[in-house]
């Protein structure tokens, strides 16, 4: 599929209307990073067009493709805290790092006594270079935030507690 200058220019829209300074894309085919300066995106892109590695069959009968090397595994699920008594637990959606803020430098997006509502974005998750907002899931006050800003966490996670209000 062959990107026209119109789709492009409404991609860069799409940037410009995001508070992200930074967006990384990785296929199989290429890479393509972008990062927001001062005077607009600039662009690094790389062709990925490494032949693939070809060794022989286990049993000895022709060649398969070899295996590829293992990734980095994500933090396994850490166990759930405790759960204080009527609070309610903002789980990470995803394995990846924890983030309180939408990116270095800015304020978090919530501070323990702050008050949220279901939609309220709490923190983000980065998983794969994707930003995933965690929204508290319920009405109420921040009562603890259970780790630290850029610490890696598994699916289900507990990132923080809220105290509901009726």
């Amino acid at each position: 599929m062959d990107l026209t200058n119109d789709d492009v220019a409404e991609i860069l829209a799409l940037l410009d209307s995001l508070p992200y300074d930074e967006l990384d894309l990785q296929t199989p085919r290429f890479r393509l990073t972008l990062r927001r300066t001062p005077g607009g995106w600039t662009e690094e892109s790389q062709t990925l067009t490494e032949p693939t590695a070809v060794t022989p069959a286990p049993n000895g009968s022709g060649a398969s493709p070899a295996a590829p090397e293992p990734a980095a595994q994500p933090p396994a699920s850490q166990p759930l805290a405790p759960q204080p008594p009527g609070m309610v637990a903002v789980p990470a959606p995803l394995p990846g790092t924890f983030y309180r803020a939408p990116r270095p430098g800015a304020a978090p997006f919530v501070e323990v006594g702050d008050e949220v509502r279901e939609d309220t974005v709490v923190a983000i998750v980065e998983t794969m270079k994707l930003m995933n907002s965690v929204h508290a899931g319920t009405r109420g006050r921040v009562a603890e935030i259970c780790l630290e800003n850029a610490e890696p966490v598994g699916q289900g996670t507990t990132l923080m507690w809220i105290e509901p209000v009726s």
